[in-house]
């Protein structure tokens, strides 16, 4: 995809925690363990676009409670230091992701893909994700019925083909009424 971002959100800046400069961490990945391992990541005010983040090598992570994890920083020393930080969103470099599998998608390209029904009706485009925590539901929007609700459930989301541009989806009786 051409305008595929270069970053994936993988947390967000809660704030300071003690004195030398560790920061609390919101996580907004499924994949948090991996905070170990990587050696850089990126830090920028927005989380639609990161606006020019800035890399900082990492020195350490930890798991905190629940899920909130504690990240050290090269360059981020003490607590001042880490104040600054807060409220800014971590980012890892899309070939530093955890890799998918086959059948599973990253929600960036979900958005603008084409939506259809089995039978061939275009319903629209995909333009917002409500995340439920139960499942995600699409939000599509088209000509013909407006916006169309959409729940990310077997059965109901058919198939998903980023190459094409296309989801297929068999929503029950009554769901597009």
């Amino acid at each position: 995809m051409a305008d595929s971002p270069h970053y994936l959100i993988i947390a967000r800046i809660l704030r300071p925690h003690g004195v030398r400069g560790e920061l609390s961490l919101q996580i907004i990945t499924d994949f948090p363990e991996r905070l170990r391992e990587l050696q850089k990541v990126y830090l920028a005010h927005s989380a639609e676009q990161p606006d020019r983040p800035r890399p900082y090598r990492v020195e350490g992570a930890r798991p905190q409670k629940q899920a909130s994890w504690l990240l050290r920083l090269r360059g981020v020393e003490d607590r001042d230091a880490a104040e600054l930080l807060r409220g800014q969103y971590v980012f890892v470099s899309l070939a530093d992701a955890v890799p998918l599998a086959d059948d599973e998608v990253y929600l960036f390209q979900v958005m603008g893909l084409q939506a259809q029904t089995v039978a061939g009706e275009v319903l629209g485009r995909v333009v917002d994700i409500i995340e439920t925590g139960a499942n995600d539901v699409y939000v599509i929007r088209g000509e013909i019925r407006g916006e169309v609700l959409i729940p990310a459930v077997p059965g109901i989301l058919i198939n998903i083909d980023v190459e094409a541009g296309l989801m297929i989806v068999d929503p029950p009786p009554g769901l597009l009424d």
